[in-house]
């Protein structure tokens, strides 16, 4: 970074900026020491901006612009030794220079110290931590600061942009995971899959659309498209939090009402946020969160988009679909192995040419945890499970229009039920280098007369609720005790990936 505009004592320019002190940059080897000094960066920015910021809404404007910096992990190899083939992550595919921009080092921090100990294990190199020449966003610097809040525009009595860096939506993006970025002159490569901008900006979001905040998040996501799950996941929290011997700690509602007793009461917000999100929490964030995506392909992506930038271990699709052959019945399940991608949502992002490969790993967690549910085995499992196409759709009236077009693709494609939701997980998992898996329920079978009425549901609900989620825990259950290095398959990584996860 190019301290030459920072003035101590003010500004003498119109591009210089007053600042926290510069930062020679470090190396570390102890991938806790790294991260510490990554917060003790990241604390200081962020106290800079915004007791500047406080400041000014007081009336005490600065001499000119406040700027504070992220920091960053630089990392430089120059050797072509290969690394352990079975590896998918936690080292760099040839010589260079690689770079990632970090913030809320302390939300990440089990993570950063997994990935940069993987990097200096693999390659025998330490890395770098200094300060970016990316300026931090003062929305994002104040975001964990319930005592300051950035004004709209036209609120204070000055023009923030005049003072401090805002988010710069030309500089964030999917870049890196959509395979399109392009290195600068200086021929600096990615080390991560998100830049800092790119994180603080889902983060942000992540508050607004679940009314949680991103630390209660698990590592073990599970997706439904009914709140009538809600209800069963807390039944079974509340379980977990009286046995002693679960692991699990806590049960985190929507609003960040959190409970340990298991005999806790929680007070339901009056109005519902757009993704109610629930979370049951272990140590280093192993439990399981449970986000209720409501229905369409939007608001699958719009979840997705956002919860991938905490690199979650896995996220499971279980909701309802309408089953499309008669031999199925009400309450039977679907574990998808392929998708019919009529989603439309990700076209501009993963072209509908891309295959999304089953998970040998995750179908086989969720084979398992249907038979342990249903207490049927080989062949008798196909009783109640059947393994086939899914297609999502993004029209929920599909019914209503001429059939022959619909139901010739769906017949083509061999579907066997269809949604709504699971081909936007899936592939926006896939995009995200995200596990994914799905096992849907069939709740109606629109092409055999039967439809979705609410007497039939309220029945199929009762009977089946429960025991749907409960594999879709007990699968999460199953890949938690699993190695990272085996659920985070190869076939998630492109000719040239970036190290960290």
């Amino acid at each position: 970074m190019d301290q030459s505009t920072q003035s101590a004592n003010g500004c003498d320019t119109s591009e210089a900026f007053i600042g926290p002190p510069p930062h020679a940059t470090e190396l570390f080897d102890d991938p806790k020491a790294a991260v510490a000094h990554l917060c003790a960066l990241y604390d200081e920015a962020t106290t800079f901006l915004s007791e500047h910021l406080a400041a000014a809404m007081a009336g005490d404007l600065p001499a000119c612009r406040v700027r504070a910096f992220y920091p960053q992990i630089r990392f430089e190899t120059r050797s072509y030794a290969k690394i352990d083939s079975r590896l998918s992550f936690g080292h760099v595919s040839e010589p260079g220079r690689y770079i990632a921009t970090i913030t809320r080092p302390k939300l990440f921090e089990h993570y950063l110290q997994q990935q940069i100990g993987l990097l200096i294990g693999n390659h025998e190199v330490p890395v770098e931590i200094g300060l970016s020449d990316t300026p931090m966003p003062v929305h994002f610097a104040v975001a964990g600061n319930a005592a300051i809040a950035v004004p709209q525009q036209g609120a204070a009595g000055f023009t923030l942009r005049d003072y401090f860096d805002v988010p710069d939506l030309g500089t964030t993006n999917d870049d890196i995971v959509n395979g399109t970025f392009q290195p600068g002159p200086d021929g600096v490569m990615p080390l991560a899959p998100f830049t800092a901008q790119r994180i603080d900006y889902s983060l942000a979001r992540l508050s607004h659309y679940t009314a949680t905040e991103p630390v209660h998040f698990q590592n073990h996501v599970l997706f439904t498209n009914y709140q009538f799950y809600v209800s069963e996941f807390e039944a079974y929290a509340r379980r977990m939090l009286a046995d002693p011997e679960s692991g699990y700690v806590s049960f985190v509602a929507t609003g960040n009402v959190e409970i340990t007793d298991p005999d806790a009461p929680i007070e339901v917000p009056a109005k519902l946020p757009q993704m109610p999100t629930y979370h049951l929490k272990r140590r280093n964030g192993a439990g399981i969160t449970l986000v209720n995506i409501g229905v369409g392909p939007s608001n699958a992506k719009t979840a997705t988009d956002h919860i991938a930038v905490l690199r979650p271990h896995a996220w499971l699709m279980v909701g309802h679909c309408a089953g499309l052959r008669n031999s199925q019945n009400l309450g039977d399940f679907v574990l998808a192995h392929a998708y019919l991608r009529e989603d439309r949502v990700l076209d501009d992002d993963l072209p509908v040419w891309v295959p999304i490969p089953a998970l040998a790993e995750i179908q086989i967690a969720l084979e398992k945890a249907v038979a342990h549910e249903t207490q049927l085995e080989g062949y008798d499992l196909k009783r109640v499970m059947r393994t086939g196409t899914v297609a999502s759709l993004d029209n929920r009236n599909w019914e209503l229009r001429d059939q022959a077009g619909p139901v010739q693709r769906l017949s083509q494609s061999r579907a066997i039920a269809l949604d709504m939701e699971s081909a936007t997980i899936a592939a926006n998992g896939f995009r995200f280098r995200v596990p994914y898996g799905t096992l849907l329920c069939v709740s109606d079978k629109p092409l055999h007369g039967e439809l979705k009425l609410p007497g039939m549901a309220s029945d199929f609900y009762k009977t089946q609720v429960e025991r749907h989620l409960m594999i879709g825990i007990r699968a999460m259950e199953s890949l938690r005790d699993m190695p990272l290095e085996r659920i985070h398959s190869r076939k998630l990584r492109s000719f040239s990936e970036t190290a960290f996860l």
